[in-house]
């Protein structure tokens, strides 16, 4: 904040402070007497006469104590422009001035130093030890809530877009490998607009969603469905597989389970076809400790156990 700026924001909330004190004394000081009277201020609305009484002392300490609080407010903490306040915390062994993020980062320091020898004695037992482990996976659903939870649920089950972590169907593999390589790394997914073949017609599309449909037997057109078959080598198979049974390598989905990550109806399928989809996992090593993601695998492992 410029100098200008904090000195005025700083005139403003003085003056306003200072001005209410100084209205409530001018106001005291022009009542004619300390107690109740019958004298009026000589107007009336709807037969409502508005009496010449102080206010009452409870009122006026209260209101006193009020702008103290806050002047005394103003001393500790910074609010008043670039005053940074008389408070002050200390954070990776460094005083400085009280402030909400360093607030925050002295507790999650605090937090870091008190629970880490847990983490690291969870990070000496495999991922099969920590999963038959009660506290550990209690310790890892907190670890899931607070940072996976926003998109794949309390519950780990899922959304349209975001992957149900408790079945056994993984895009790119549930083995505890592949679940923390997914955690340090992140996944980025793509799925083209119309696979390999661009020039694929609207009519082409629908085949293509009468060939899917029918792996689980709800394509009503035979015809459609086999025409889709010879489309879907041409435009799929690179990704898919030409099975349709997907890859792990690259998280291309297995299409013939009848498990969808964007919805499995006719509509959601032809919209997927003729749009693609895009879709982003990110990366947890920037957020959490290698022992923390150790455990988080262990957790998520064990969704799919349950």
């Amino acid at each position: 904040m410029t100098s200008f700026w904090s000195f005025w924001v700083s005139i403003i909330s003085l003056g306003s402070i200072f001005g209410c004190l100084w209205l409530v004394y001018v106001t005291r000081k022009s009542q004619t007497t300390d107690t109740e009277t019958e004298k009026t201020m000589g107007h009336t609305f709807d037969g409502i006469e508005e009496y010449d009484n102080p206010l009452p002392k409870w009122w006026l300490y209260l209101f006193i104590i009020t702008c103290v609080f806050a002047l005394g407010y103003y001393v500790l903490y910074p609010g008043l422009g670039n005053y940074k306040g008389l408070l002050t915390v200390e954070v990776d062994g460094e005083t400085v001035p009280w402030t909400q993020v360093a607030q925050w980062e002295k507790e999650v320091h605090d937090a870091e130093v008190r629970y880490q020898p847990i983490f690291d004695a969870y990070a000496d037992k495999t991922v099969d030890e920590l999963v038959q482990d009660p506290e550990a996976m209690k310790v890892g659903q907190r670890l899931f809530a607070n940072n996976c939870a926003v998109c794949h649920g309390s519950a780990g089950r899922g959304a349209i877009g975001f992957p149900n972590l408790t079945d056994d169907d993984w895009l790119y593999g549930g083995t505890a490998d592949a679940i923390k390589a997914t955690l340090v790394n992140g996944r980025q997914g793509a799925m083209p607009a119309k696979g390999l073949n661009p020039a694929m017609t609207n009519a082409q599309v629908d085949d293509m969603v009468h060939y899917l449909l029918a792996f689980s037997g709800r394509s009503d057109n035979a015809e459609a469905a086999e025409r889709g078959a010879a489309m879907y080598q041409t435009a799929c198979a690179a990704c898919h597989g030409a099975d349709a049974k997907g890859n792990l390598a690259i998280g291309a989905p297995n299409l013939t389970d009848n498990i969808w990550l964007y919805g499995g109806t006719p509509k959601r399928l032809t919209h997927t076809l003729l749009y693609g989809r895009a879709g982003m996992m990110p990366a947890q090593s920037d957020r959490l400790s290698e022992e923390k993601i150790h455990l988080l695998t262990a957790y998520v492992k064990s969704l799919s156990l349950n």
